[in-house]
């Protein structure tokens, strides 16, 4: 057993809905959430720039000798499949979100049609399409960048009936209405934040796969297979820490995890 804390960082809130998932299947472990929200969002820089920060992120999560780290962001997830981020680190147990969230997608794909949406940063490198043909080499990719959706959920425009949301999603999303995918990989941790406006358009024939949810999953079993779920008995506690304003980032929290959080949010410096 390993009663250490389960690190999680993304480039701004929208890994918080892997916390969510983590804290409902280990309600037992405590969990490190880092959300740089200050320099969101990653999705649109530089990968050298995405890489440097991305070590910050884990420099910092290393000092709480966290036993496992989720990359609860797309973009860096992106970044990891060629990119050893964790070289020279004393973290050996770590996922990104792909794919936890791809071999999901391709098991329950019946018309072998994915639709994949992200940052352009994440479209662009392909990488869930190479995650998908490693797993089954006859299934279909659909990619679109949708650079809005982020700005959009930082800022709280997630509600149902948000009109100028709806709109923008509509224009994504009209490719994987074209091309009748049947399976949808949101593939940024921020998009299950539209997940009723996603499904409302794209029909509920169709499967919407969260990489957050998919990569709690996975971590469950790694750790169990490892024999380090902790051994706690009291539910877990939660360290947040933001780069930005702590009041912006508690409003997120709570409507990500609820009001009643068993922990504490604090602000954060990476670049000292």
């Amino acid at each position: 057993m390993n009663n250490s804390a389960i690190g999680v960082f993304d480039s701004g809130i929208g890994g918080l809905t892997c916390v969510k998932e983590l804290v409902k299947l280990l309600p037992n472990e405590n969990i490190i959430y880092l959300g740089d929200t200050a320099r969101v969002p990653y999705g649109t820089r530089s990968k050298e720039i995405i890489i440097e920060y991305s070590k910050q992120d884990i420099a910092f999560l290393e000092k709480y000798n966290v036993k496992m780290v989720l990359i609860a962001c797309g973009t860096v997830s992106s970044v990891l499949v060629s990119n050893p981020l964790f070289e020279g680190t004393s973290i050996s147990a770590y996922s990104g979100v792909i794919m936890p969230a791809v071999h999901t997608a391709c098991a329950v794909t019946k018309n072998k049609k994915i639709g994949v949406i992200g940052t352009p940063a994440t479209i662009k490198s392909g990488a869930y399409g190479k995650a998908i043909h490693s797993v089954n080499a006859d299934i279909r990719v659909v990619g679109k960048s949708c650079p809005m959706f982020v700005p959009l959920v930082e800022n709280g425009y997630t509600g149902r009936d948000c009109e100028v949301t709806k709109m923008i999603a509509r224009e994504y999303l009209s490719v994987m209405k074209q091309e009748e995918v049947d399976t949808l990989i949101m593939g940024c941790t921020h998009y299950p934040m539209l997940k009723d406006i996603i499904g409302d358009i794209m029909g509920d024939k169709v499967n919407l796969i969260s990489p957050g949810e998919e990569a709690a999953k996975y971590a469950k079993t790694v750790l169990a297979y490892n024999d380090q779920l902790s051994d706690r008995q009291e539910p877990g506690h939660l360290e947040l820490y933001c780069t930005d304003s702590v009041s912006m980032f508690s409003e997120n929290v709570e409507a990500f995890l609820g009001k009643n959080i068993n922990g504490e949010i604090y602000k954060c410096n990476l670049t000292v």
